[in-house]
């Protein structure tokens, strides 16, 4: 296991030496790191996952209202059934 997570952590370290070799000094000049068609599948990404949060936010209120409903519902019949006389 020892073996197993070394070997991870070399490659590891081996991916930023080339993110660094390859990626700052284009960076550093000026030059973009992504192709056209890159930068456009990233802005695409970041409107769909805008989209889904909204689409997650909205289902979110809609439950919790709905939660709330059931739980005022739940203590009224539970309030009208304590306050009527026993026989």
């Amino acid at each position: 296991m020892v073996v197993l997570i070394v070997g991870m952590l070399l490659c590891l370290g081996l991916a930023v030496a080339v993110v660094g070799v390859v990626a700052v000094p284009a960076r550093r000049q000026g030059r973009d790191i992504l192709t056209p068609r890159g930068e456009e599948v990233v802005a695409q990404v970041k409107e769909a996952t805008g989209t889904a949060v909204e689409k997650a936010t909205e289902v979110t209120q809609a439950a919790v209202e709905k939660t709330g409903e059931a739980l005022s519902s739940a203590k009224d019949k539970v309030t009208d059934s304590s306050s009527r006389p026993s026989d």
